[in-house]
């Protein structure tokens, strides 16, 4: 789940398996790379990428599933269970106690909230009991700082709806949505009303106001129990203002199904006036795949599978990840591209429960200034392992998506830690981001590893290549989580 703005995405690619290597095909620059382009965080203003992800059924204290959240800070070696901040609710500074299935760390979103110049973390507990309220929600900022995310200090965000729904927090994402120049927070909960949070923040709370919007989605319905909405930000229009994808659901005539809509920023915030229907998805990452200056949309439609009582209009049996373009007047629905695995030059074979697209997310592999498009497929079948999982990467270029030649990895590949097992799930959420510092993004992927316990595979980028030497494979237990109550480390990546 990761946002990034006005940045390019991704596509096909090459892959060779030599010598331990996972090489991307090789084509001439067209552009340098542009690493400062990628929204990745950087808790401790260092110029490496972080990476914060979450472990929400964490046991804490001595409660069930209170969670936590894990922070990994780039080095040139890549990251590694020496250079780590975990935080719970039990940490100095951070407000709030913990409680059974509170899931603080549950949704991520990153950015630079008090314009510091470090990045900040937004940090959800969904399932948090506040004044009284069961399930009420909370959502807590903690600060960056030359020394990372200490957990020395933390805001909780007030609710500006607290009794109107449940699980403040569900969903994170950030961005000038006003382009003002400081960066907001939009929250979801289990209702379809989005909140913003304007003007950036200090210490004390946000420095604007708030307002809310209504996204015409089916949250909840009699005889189905339906996931809340979830955010995805990134500047469509390219006016500098950016613009919010909500994925959700909606009741068709005989099953639910997925929907997407894009609501446009500008000097106002958010707009619900001129929305937009999109391409259906379960996960969504935003970025400008072409290089044209307007973000594009790209989303994996995982969930339609024949008689499982959900549906995904247009959707393919096994998955699959359509990429919308963008334009100065919004998205273009006349340019979208759908990916499967039947599309040549994708690694496997379209079966049902692949899961194609259940996560996705852009980062510049082999530095040519193009981001690429990691695809999680936690469902895949490998060697006749059922639901091992694998990812994909496919390569971005001046032409957008080329399919021909596209990299799988998974833990049967020569040189990645673990054996191939039933449900690890690999590609349960995908990150690619540049934690060594030099302009290539490096790709981590969680996983349901040991019965969902959880555990990231980290592969470094190098020579325009994913490499399997050197290869991690980082558990709880390594990362300082207790591996009690199953904690689900790698479920997601900070939005």
């Amino acid at each position: 789940m990761n946002r990034r703005t006005r940045t390019a995405l991704a596509a096909a690619a090459a892959a060779a398996l030599t010598g331990g290597l996972l090489t991307l095909a090789s084509a001439a620059p067209v552009v340098a790379a542009d690493s400062a382009a990628v929204d990745r965080p950087d808790f401790d203003g260092d110029g490496k990428g972080d990476i914060a992800t979450s472990a929400y059924g964490a046991y804490v204290a001595g409660e069930h599933r209170a969670g936590q959240v894990v922070v990994l800070y780039g080095a040139r070696g890549g990251v590694s269970p020496t250079r780590r901040t975990v935080i719970g609710q039990n940490s100095a500074g951070v407000t709030g106690t913990p409680e059974r299935l509170d899931g603080f760390g549950w949704d991520l979103a990153h950015g630079d909230f008090d314009g510091d110049g470090y990045d900040d973390l937004a940090v959800s507990t969904p399932w948090e009991d506040t004044a009284g309220d069961s399930e009420a929600g909370m959502v807590t900022l903690l600060w960056g700082s030359p020394a990372g995310l200490t957990g020395k200090g933390s805001l909780v965000l007030t609710d500006p709806g607290s009794r109107t729904h449940d699980w403040w927090g569900y969903s994170l994402a950030a961005g000038d949505f006003d382009a003002d120049g400081t960066t907001d927070l939009a929250v979801g909960s289990d209702k379809a009303t989005v909140h913003v949070l304007e003007g950036g923040f200090d210490r004390t709370g946000p420095r604007g106001g708030s307002y809310s919007f209504t996204a015409p989605l089916v949250m909840q319905r009699e005889g189905y129990e339906f996931r809340a909405p979830e955010l995805h930000a990134g500047d469509v229009t390219g006016d500098g203002a950016t613009d919010l994808v909500v994925n959700g659901y909606e009741q068709g005539e005989t099953h639910p199904y997925t929907d997407n809509l894009l609501f446009l920023g500008g000097a106002s915030g958010l707009r619900t006036e001129g929305r937009q229907e999109l391409r259906p998805g379960v996960d969504t990452t935003v970025a400008d795949i072409d290089r044209d200056g307007y973000a594009d949309v790209v989303s994996g439609a995982s969930t339609r599978e024949p008689g499982d009582g959900w549906e995904t209009p247009h959707g393919a049996v096994g998955g699959l990840v359509w990429i919308t373009y963008g334009s100065p007047g919004g998205l273009d629905p006349a340019r979208t591209t759908g990916i499967h695995q039947d599309t040549s030059g994708v690694p496997g074979v379209s079966e049902r429960n692949d899961r194609f697209g259940d996560s996705v997310d852009l980062g510049d592999v082999d530095g040519d200034g193009y981001l690429d498009l990691a695809v999680g497929v936690p469902g895949e079948t490998v060697d006749g392992v059922m639901w091992a999982g694998r990812v994909v990467v496919l390569r971005g270029g001046p032409g957008g998506v080329v399919t021909k030649g596209a990299l799988s990895v998974h833990q049967g590949t020569t040189g990645v830690p673990g054996t191939l097992e039933p449900y690890d799930q690999i590609g349960a959420a995908v990150e690619l981001d540049d934690v060594t510092g030099d302009g290539r993004a490096d790709l981590t992927a969680g996983s349901y590893e040991n019965n969902h316990n959880g555990s990231l595979l980290h592969l470094l980028s190098a020579g325009g290549r994913i490499t399997t030497t050197g290869a991690r494979a980082l558990s709880p237990t390594a990362l300082g989580v207790s591996p009690v109550d199953t904690p689900t480390l790698g479920r997601t990546f900070s939005d």
